[in-house]
């Protein structure tokens, strides 16, 4: 793995870069669509990578090892084979899935026993187990498995919460040192920084995961109830922290917005739902503002989706038939949606890239956040 910053912006810590991996090299800041079961939902990977542009996708480890099971995606060669997704891709540890989806839980130093929130099964996670799963998966970039507390925490349970996780990222890492890839090529473990919205834990947290010195760090537990503000302020404590010569990942966010303010404090890599689950439900992100196709408005306009979009759905379908689509509840509208919507988050970090090089990022940025945070 390698990582290059490749220009700066000189009004903020947003950066440009490249991280190479053995399955190519991503550039960065890049938004990652998120691919829970190894499929985007409802997009194919030809469109994916085609129409929406994306570099690297996500996978996800709890998903992914209750069904189908580590067994086929070893038979089938790794997730890259078994999904043909030939491009990076990162699992995360499927730590904030348990923690938000079983439907039991129980915390122990051992790990996290669980059930299925799909057949109530029992199941147990440990760091140990993580890394193997993670392992047979077969990613290029690994997440460790920590503990995801809520974002109200109160602090003694927030500080509790970050010794389980440290201890839990202490084996994860002996354990990713003691196992060999499966398929042949490099595996890269990320830390996740935890700490609420507590500024010295975070910086606690970021100082002890630089003792791993890994290919890149990732910050969670943010966008999980707290306000944007305090979101940002975690961003910048921990990021003052973190290496300049590494990647940093924040985990699960967010709005177009979020991801501009997030790289202007020096975030490289974002995931997130919302485009595709948005989309579902009849959202769309554009340049111009969030469109809500299935408004009245939007019946009897038959210009494009959005002209200024990069996707072929986005100059092919009218609003006007997309609205159709969408009120008849048609599978169309939501493949549709998603698609634009993971092409307009690829194509907004691009922008966000092609300004930081240009040297006019700041002021690009304050130009078009007022217009991202509109309705249509």
């Amino acid at each position: 793995m390698r990582f290059e910053v490749t220009g700066k912006d000189s009004l903020t810590q947003a950066r440009a870069g490249a991280f190479t991996t053995d399955h190519g090299t991503f550039l960065t800041p890049i938004f990652m669509p998120v691919g829970t079961a190894a499929t985007v939902k409802g997009i194919f990977h030809r469109d994916v990578k085609d129409e929406a542009h994306a570099q690297i996708i996500l996978a996800n480890t709890y998903h992914l090892y209750l069904r189908p099971g580590t067994e086929i995606i070893r038979q089938a060669g790794g997730v890259h084979r078994f999904s043909t997704w030939d491009g990076p891709m990162l699992t995360d540890s499927g730590g904030f899935q348990v923690f938000s989806l079983a439907a039991c839980r129980k915390l122990t130093e051992e790990g996290c026993h669980f059930r299925s929130h799909i057949d109530g099964s029992k199941h147990l996670f440990t760091p140990e187990s993580v890394i193997d799963t993670e392992r047979l998966i077969g990613a290029d970039i690994m997440m460790a498995f920590d503990e995801c507390p809520p974002g109200d925490s109160p602090r003694d349970y927030a500080a509790k919460s970050l010794a389980l996780t440290e201890r839990w990222l202490d084996r994860c890492f002996e354990r990713y040192a003691a196992t060999s890839p499966e398929y042949g090529y490099h595996q890269s473990l990320f830390p996740i920084v935890q700490g609420c919205t507590y500024p010295d834990l975070r910086v606690r947290a970021a100082e002890n995961a630089l003792q791993y010195d890994a290919d890149g760090y990732a910050i969670g537990g943010l966008a999980v109830g707290e306000p944007a503000e305090t979101m940002y302020e975690m961003i910048e404590v921990v990021n003052s922290v973190l290496p300049q010569n590494k990647p940093r990942y924040l985990m699960g966010v967010g709005t177009p917005a979020n991801i501009l303010e997030g790289i202007a404090r020096g975030v490289d890599m974002f995931d997130c739902v919302m485009p595709t689950r948005n989309g579902r439900n009849g959202q769309l992100f554009t340049m111009e503002g969030t469109v809500n196709i299935r408004n009245k408005k939007w019946e009897n306009d038959f210009s494009p989706i959005d002209p200024d979009g990069t996707a072929f759905v986005d100059y092919t379908y009218s609003r006007a038939y997309l609205h159709h689509l969408t009120v008849c509840g048609e599978m169309l509208a939501a493949q549709i949606a998603s698609l634009h919507n993971i092409a307009f988050y690829l194509r907004l970090t691009a922008l966000a890239r092609e300004h930081i090089l240009a040297g006019d990022f700041a002021a690009w940025k304050d130009a078009v956040l007022p217009k991202l945070t509109k309705r249509v």
